[in-house]
C-alpha cells in the first residue's frame, strides 16, 4: 500500500476521509496488479553472465566493436574483447546488437501518480509550503503500470521528485530508484539524492539582493515572492540552528523532523534543487545558493543558456527539463528549447536532459531518448546527447560511482539494442538491472497482442 510523502511523522492522525482515499487506492493498486502489470520481479544475479559479438558503447570511454563484457553478483567485472570467463557463466550472443548503460530519468512523477485525473493515484504534493522532509520514495508505488512501459524503452532508472503545490516551496527530497523490485526498499539506489526547491516566480528588481533581472509580475506578485524567499531565509537559518544545538548536545533542543531532513543539505552532502526556468529565477538561485553556503542544481533551465557563463563560473548543474517544449516568450525563434543544451555545452556546463516533471509527463517518461534526440539535432554533439542522460545525470545526481557508464565495478544495469536508443525506430530487446534479466513485456504489449489476436481472428472469418 502507497504510504504518505511524510511517513514517520510525529503523532499523525488520519481522518475518516483519509482513511477512505488509502482504501480506495489499495483497491486500485491491488486491481492493477492483478489485471493489470503482472511483470514479475527477477531474482537476484546467480550466475555469470557474459554479453559477447556486440558493440559496447561505455559512454565513458570510446565504443568496442565485436566486444564482451562481463558481469557476477550484479556488477559489471571485466569489459573487453577475448575475456576470461568463470565456467558456469552464461553466455548471450548478442552479435549485431549494442550494449549501452541503462537510461537515467533526471527528473520525473513515475510511481508517484498512476492516472492523474484520479486523485486517490496522485501522491506527489503534501500540504505546506515547507516540507523538507517529505521523503518521495516512500510513497513510490512498486506495481506502477508506469514502470514495465518505461523500462521497455531502456530508461531503468528514475530519480523520483516530490512536487511543491501552488504555494509550496520546499518540496521535499528526491529518490533515486531502479524500475525493478517488489518494494520501494529494494527500488531505491539512493536517497535522498538532493531537497527540492521551487523558486518564486515574478520576483521583480529592486528590492532584492537575490534577483537582478527585468521585472514580470504586479506588485502583489512580487511582495508574494518577497515572503516565499523570507521563509526560505528562516527555513535554513533554523536548520543550521539545530545542526549546532545537535552537535553541542543541547538538552534543550526537541528533535524536529523538518530540521533534522536538512542536515546532509546545509552540510552540503546532499545538493540543493531548484526548479526554475526564467533568467531571474535562474541568476536569484545561484545567488541565495552563494550565500546560503549550498550545493546548487537548476532543473527546468529553460533560460538557462541566457545565464551560462554565471553558471559556468559558479559550477553549477542543470537539468534541462524538457527539451521538447515550446518558446518562453513570443518573439524567441521555435528552435530556442531544442538549442539550449548545446549551448550550455559550448560553455562548459555540466547538464542532464529529462523529461517536463509534471503529472502528465510521468506516463511519457519513456520517450527521454528522444528529448536527448531533439538536443543532438539542434547542434548538440551525438556522444554528449547520450552522456546527458546516462553518465551526466548520474553525476548530478550522485550515483557516478554505480551508473552512468559501463566500466569494471559499476552496476550491471544496462540494455541491448538493435541500434541507436536516440533513434525512434531502434528496439530494446534485453535489459539488464543489477544483473538481473529484466522481463520487457507491459501493459502496451499485452494490448499489442490482444488486439492483434482479435484482427487475425476477424480476418479468418
Amino acid at each position: 500500500m502507497k504510504t504518505s510523502l511524510t511517513a514517520g511523522a510525529n503523532n499523525r492522525k488520519v481522518s475518516f476521509g483519509g482513511r477512505l482515499v488509502l482504501a480506495i487506492a489499495l483497491m486500485a493498486s491491488v486491481f492493477s496488479s492483478v489485471e493489470g502489470n503482472t511483470n514479475v520481479p527477477a531474482p537476484a544475479q546467480d550466475r555469470p553472465i557474459l554479453l559477447k559479438g556486440g558493440t559496447i558503447y561505455p559512454v565513458s570511454t570510446i565504443p568496442i566493436k565485436g566486444g564482451e563484457i562481463l558481469f557476477e553478483m550484479g556488477k559489471i567485472s571485466a569489459i573487453g574483447n577475448r575475456l576470461k570467463a568463470p565456467k558456469n557463466t552464461e553466455i548471450v550472443d548478442v552479435t549485431g546488437k549494442s550494449v549501452y548503460p541503462g537510461l537515467i530519468g533526471a527528473n520525473t512523477l513515475a510511481g508517484l501518480v498512476e492516472i492523474g485525473a484520479v486523485k486517490a493515484t496522485r501522491d506527489f504534493i503534501e500540504s505546506g509550503d515547507i516540507n523538507p522532509n517529505a521523503r518521495a520514495e516512500r510513497a513510490v508505488n512498486p506495481d506502477s503500470e508506469i514502470f514495465p512501459v518505461t523500462r521497455a524503452n531502456g530508461i531503468l532508472v528514475i530519480n523520483v521528485v516530490p512536487s511543491a503545490g501552488g504555494k509550496g516551496l520546499m518540496a521535499g527530497t528526491s529518490a533515486l530508484m531502479k524500475l525493478e523490485g517488489w518494494t520501494w526498499e529494494e527500488m531505491v539506489v539512493k536517497a535522498p539524492v538532493g531537497l527540492h526547491i521551487k523558486w518564486p516566480e515574478d520576483l521583480s528588481g529592486g528590492s532584492s539582493v537575490f534577483n537582478r533581472d527585468v521585472a514580470y509580475g504586479s506588485v502583489a506578485k512580487e511582495k508574494k515572492a518577497e515572503e516565499a524567499l523570507r521563509k526560505l531565509k528562516e527555513s535554513f537559518a533554523h536548520a543550521r540552528a539545530y545542526l549546532r544545538a545537535t552537535e553541542n548536545k543541547l538538552k534543550t533542543q526537541d528533535f524536529d523532523i523538518r530540521w533534522e531532513a536538512m542536515m546532509p543539505i546545509v552540510k552540503k552532502e546532499v545538493p540543493v534543487f531548484v526548479h526554475a526556468n526564467r533568467l531571474g529565477q535562474i541568476r536569484g538561485a545561484v545567488f541565495w545558493a552563494e550565500e546560503e553556503d549550498v550545493r546548487l542544481v537548476i532543473v527546468g533551465g529553460q533560460d538557462a543558456w541566457r545565464a551560462a557563463d554565471l553558471l559556468a563560473e559558479k559550477n553549477v548543474s542543470v537539468i534541462v527539463s524538457p527539451v521538447m517544449a515550446l518558446p518562453m516568450r513570443r518573439w524567441e525563434p521555435y528552435d530556442t528549447p531544442f538549442t539550449n543544451p548545446a549551448k550550455l555545452h559550448a560553455k562548459g556546463v555540466l547538464f542532464a536532459i529529462a523529461n517536463g516533471g509534471d503529472r502528465g509527463d510521468a506516463g511519457h517518461e519513456r520517450n527521454l531518448p528522444y528529448q536527448a534526440a531533439m538536443a543532438a539535432a539542434h547542434g548538440l554533439p551525438k556522444e554528449e546527447a547520450l552522456k546527458a542522460i546516462t553518465l551526466y545525470a548520474a553525476r548530478i545526481l550522485g550515483a557516478e560511482d554505480r551508473l552512468g557508464s559501463l566500466e569494471a565495478g559499476k552496476d550491471a544495469t544496462l540494455i541491448v539494442t538493435d541500434g541507436d536508443p536516440l533513434e525512434v525506430s531502434t528496439q530494446v530487446e534485453m535489459a539488464f538491472i543489477d544483473g538481473r534479466r529484466i522481463d520487457l513485456s507491459s501493459r502496451h504489449t499485452r494490448l499489442y497482442q490482444k488486439y492483434r489476436e482479435k484482427y487475425r481472428q476477424l480476418k479468418e472469418e
